[in-house]
C-alpha cells in the first residue's frame, strides 16, 4: 500500500497520544505502547483514567481506517496493519510495542525499528 495513503492515518492517529499527561506519560514509562495492527495496547496494567484515553485513541483511529477502508476499497483491518507498519518504523528507542506473536517487547538502544517481514 502507498506511503501516501497513510499520511492522513499518521496524522490523525498519532497526534492523539499527546492530548493526554497520563497517556503521553504511560508511554513514556513503557506501561502503552503500539500494537502491530495500527491500535495502542497495555504492556502493563494501567490506571482507569490511562485505559479511557487508549480507549478514545483507539476509537479515532478504527473510525479513520474504516472512512480510510472505505474510500480505497480494502478491508479496515489491512489499512490497521499497514499504519501499524509505519508506527513501529517510528518507534523510539524505549517504546514498548507488540507485534503479532502477541508478546510485548521494548525497543532497546542500538536496535533497528521493530518492523516485520510482511511490512517490506
Amino acid at each position: 500500500m502507498p506511503r501516501w495513503f497513510l499520511a492522513a492515518a499518521l496524522l490523525a492517529a498519532w497526534p492523539a497520544a499527546a492530548q493526554s499527561q497520563a497517556l503521553a506519560a504511560a508511554v513514556q514509562a513503557g506501561q502503552v505502547g503500539e500494537r502491530y495492527d495500527g491500535y495502542m495496547g497495555f504492556a502493563r496494567t494501567p490506571s482507569e483514567e490511562v485505559r479511557r484515553a487508549v480507549s478514545a485513541v483507539n476509537i479515532r483511529r478504527r473510525n479513520l481506517y474504516l472512512d480510510l477502508a472505505s474510500r480505497r476499497n480494502v478491508t479496515a483491518e489491512l489499512v490497521g496493519l499497514t499504519t501499524g507498519c509505519e508506527l513501529l518504523a517510528q518507534l523510539p528507542v524505549g517504546a514498548a510495542y507488540m507485534l503479532k506473536d502477541g508478546a510485548w517487547r521494548t525497543r532497546a538502544p542500538g536496535q533497528p525499528p521493530p518492523v516485520p517481514a510482511y511490512c517490506r
